[in-house]
């Protein structure tokens, strides 16, 4: 039988107990958005996620790691999504992995909040800022604990070495750099 602590709450509002929690990744997803020939908007996701966030009694303190396969993305275009795996872009078989590692947690709020830290995408590490909010905790059927989280970023592909593209006839380029990153994260705590 699981044991839970009586909920803690930071300026009323419930924050999951510290400890050691795993992505769960049937209920996490990050998705993927750029421009292309400047005036639609491709959208795709990357199924392979995984990490782990460790919550400390300080929230402030807390720290979350992600790993990501680059290979398992999905755009809706087997032809897109077998260029996006190409070495053109992300190269998943020199670079097989996507990473992001916290180096600290800001904000007023245990509802919103900064993660900063270190994404590392194409063999390159770069500072990143995900706006982050927390959604609350639920109970699994079986007892045990989870809790659910949101991020947003955006990061210009070219600061990453990812830097394929071709001029349009009309003036542009058919991919734009800028391209924006939403994770919804469920976590479950570990023993």
């Amino acid at each position: 039988m699981n044991q839970t602590k009586a909920p803690r709450a930071v300026e009323g509002i419930e924050v999951p107990e510290p400890g050691d929690w795993q992505l769960d990744p049937v209920h996490t997803s990050l998705t993927f958005t750029a421009r292309q020939l400047i005036v639609t908007k491709v959208q795709g996701k990357f199924s392979g996620v995984s990490g782990a966030i460790h919550i400390s009694e300080n929230p402030a303190e807390s720290s979350v790691e992600v790993e990501i396969d680059p290979a398992s993305l999905e755009t809706g275009s087997k032809r897109r999504d077998a260029h996006l795996r190409s070495p053109a872009y992300f190269g998943v078989e020199r670079y097989p992995e996507i990473t992001f590692r916290s180096t600290k947690i800001e904000g007023g709020s245990p509802a919103h909040f900064l993660v900063r830290g270190d994404l590392t995408v194409h063999g390159v590490t770069r500072p990143v800022t995900l706006d982050a909010e927390y959604h609350g905790p639920a109970s699994d059927p079986p007892g045990g604990r989870r809790a659910s989280f949101s991020a947003t970023t955006e990061v210009n592909r070219q600061d990453f070495g990812i830097t394929w593209n071709a001029a349009l006839e009309g003036g542009g380029v058919v991919v734009g750099n800028k391209i924006r990153l939403e994770i919804d994260v469920e976590a479950i705590k570990q023993p």
